[in-house]
């Protein structure tokens, strides 16, 4: 006990002579996670009481260390980036893109790719007419429904008129009028999700410019999912509707790469008929000639096969297509939703073996591509905290915030070029914002991230105190720690400090000290918590005390960071997510970019 007080409270690395109860872990190629408890009895089962300051100085239960000399990933700058599901035409949400607020929130999460795609994608049909009010169908009071399609023509009407980026101001009881109707719909759409069966959707002319204009001035770029469902009499793809919707998008010059179909494992519940990875492979060798064909698309990305949860008729469907049409996609792209969103409890959104999940998936994707193609990027699409919609104050609450957090470290840690969060803004509740254009916790969530951190992750060092299981025992990952470069776009840090982010599940506060490198560096700490008396169930939070809130439609908050002085421990609260930027470490990881 003496040799390991004194290399903690040294900061001195670990050798590997240290005894079992100080830990020393490193994982090449990964930005670790580690878990630490506090020393108990070996009989004591129950939980960790939250500590208690007192004269006695406390001991420091983790050092931390972070390798400076090279990053072990480089992901995409666009790394963290964001879904549309094809339902906000049903809904009408579509026609409200144009909100200075909401341009406002994407804007902030920018440079991301915007994905247009979701169960609807497959029965979508491009129609080339510019009157929508015509056209939409939908429920709606008959007492205000004609009213309100006139405000949106009208709304329209001023938009043409406008330059460049198109910007509308909806008065407050068209947005109310538009919430009605979203909460009808929702009904609807919930139905036909729970029961498989979906309705055709018609895009039109006007309502693809309006989701280019959102993506165009929010600074994204849009990745738009064509219908893959519409075959031929030998299953092979039918592309004419696909073909209008390419010459239209070239003759507006609009800058958009593509995808064809979504989940298409899924095909046989959805039509009775399945389509095969060979044959999709073949369907996207196609896409690819018709692009070739476009000149304003004949260097377009294109991305694929966006399959489910890699079970093994999965990974068979995988194979197929990476067979035919692994060299003709950018990037390899899969799906995944951790819960059941219609049986969840907050508790779930704490269990480790949950937040684990995913690095299965991961070596799984990884093996197929590398065999066929390897070096491909690969990317998760689609991910969302629960499926069937998620649940309210659960999937759109801070609790849903330590599936997200540590989704967006286990990917950058394991090479996954891209994640793509579903959804930005959607009739559910896994969106990060919510109906009445209010940011949810995973929205200032994602916003720290893509303040703070860089595409170049690190390895970490950790040692630590732990409680010696009980034989049969597993001891999970109760406090995970991930480490990248800062981003290099927040001036407010030199080039060369380091980013942490830890989510602590543990239900007591757990101290870290930094070591090595990083030793008697300034900190800058933000904390975010919830705000409010609902706890984990709460849908709005605090960073470093102070609740976060819009300053107003076009301006979001300043995220102020709480200074810590150079040396000082960490003291990581329970069940929290924070981030820390260690800085002037010179880090020649991160002094290029």
């Amino acid at each position: 006990s003496e040799l390991i007080r004194g290399f903690l409270l040294s900061g001195m690395p670990c050798p590997s002579s240290c005894p079992p109860g100080l830990l020393a872990l490193m994982a090449p190629g990964l930005a670790l996670i580690a878990t630490f408890s506090l020393p108990s009895q070996a009989g004591d089962r129950r939980a960790l009481p939250v500590e208690k300051p007192s004269g006695v100085k406390g001991r420091t239960l983790i050092l931390l260390d972070v390798n400076t000399k090279s990053p072990v990933r480089i992901i995409s700058e666009n790394f963290l980036s964001l879904q549309l599901d094809p339902s906000i035409i049903h809904d009408g949400w579509l026609d409200f893109l144009s909100s200075r607020r909401l341009v406002t929130l994407a804007r902030g999460l920018a440079p991301a790719f915007l994905r247009f795609a979701g169960k609807r994608t497959d029965f979508l049909q491009f129609h080339n007419v510019k009157n929508p009010a015509k056209s939409r169908g939908g429920p709606g009071p008959d007492y205000y429904l004609k009213n309100y399609e006139d405000d949106i023509v009208r709304s329209d009407i001023a938009l043409d008129k406008q330059k460049g980026c198109k910007i509308a101001q909806h008065p407050d009881i068209m947005l109310e009028l538009q919430r009605e109707k979203a909460a009808q719909m929702h009904l609807v759409l919930l139905k036909e999700q729970f029961s498989n069966t979906y309705s055709n959707l018609t895009l039109t002319a006007r309502s693809l410019d309006k989701l280019y204009n959102f993506a165009d001035c929010s600074g994204l770029h849009l990745i738009f999912a064509l219908n893959a469902l519409r075959r031929n009499p030998n299953n092979s793809w039918n592309s004419s509707n696909a073909l209008s919707l390419l010459k239209y998008s070239a003759s507006k010059k609009y800058n958009i790469s593509w995808e064809l179909g979504n989940e298409p494992n899924n095909y046989r519940t959805l039509i009775g008929r399945s389509v095969n990875g060979s044959q999709l492979g073949k369907d996207y060798t196609q896409l690819r000639s018709l692009l070739q064909l476009i000149r304003t698309y004949s260097r377009a990305h294109l991305y694929g096969p966006n399959i489910g949860r890699p079970r093994k008729n999965v990974i068979a469907f995988l194979e197929g297509f990476m067979k035919v049409a692994g060299g003709t996609v950018d990037a390899v792209t899969w799906q995944h939703y951790y819960i059941d969103g219609r049986v969840a409890k907050v508790t779930d959104f704490l269990k480790t073996r949950l937040l684990d999940t995913l690095s299965d998936q991961i070596r799984k994707i990884q093996k197929v591509v590398n065999t066929y193609t390897p070096g491909k990027k690969i990317w998760l699409e689609g991910v969302g905290m629960t499926s069937a919609g998620g649940m309210n104050n659960l999937s759109d609450s801070y609790a849903a915030g330590f599936l997200w957090l540590n989704t967006l470290g286990l990917l950058a840690s394991q090479g996954i070029d891209v994640v793509v969060r579903h959804s930005f803004l959607d009739h559910g509740h896994n969106h990060l914002v919510d109906q009445n254009f209010n940011p949810l916790p995973d929205y200032w969530l994602s916003l720290l991230y893509k303040r703070l951190i860089g595409p170049k992750v690190l390895a970490i060092h950790v040692a630590g105190l732990q409680r010696k299981p009980r034989p049969g025992r597993v001891i999970r990952d109760k406090l995970r720690i991930y480490a990248h470069c800062t981003s290099y776009h927040n001036h407010n840090y030199v080039r060369g400090s380091i980013t942490l982010y830890i989510i602590n599940l543990h239900r007591s506060r757990k101290k870290i000290k930094l070591a090595g490198t990083l030793r008697d560096k300034i900190v800058h700490q933000y904390l975010l918590q919830p705000y409010g008396k609902d706890g984990l169930h709460s849908k709005s939070v605090q960073l470093n005390g102070q609740p976060l809130a819009m300053v107003d439609d076009g301006t979001l908050p300043e995220l102020k960071p709480r200074p810590l002085r150079a040396g000082r421990t960490l003291v990581i609260p329970p069940l929290t997510m924070s981030f820390y930027v260690v800085k002037n470490v010179n880090a020649l990881a991160c002094r290029y970019r």
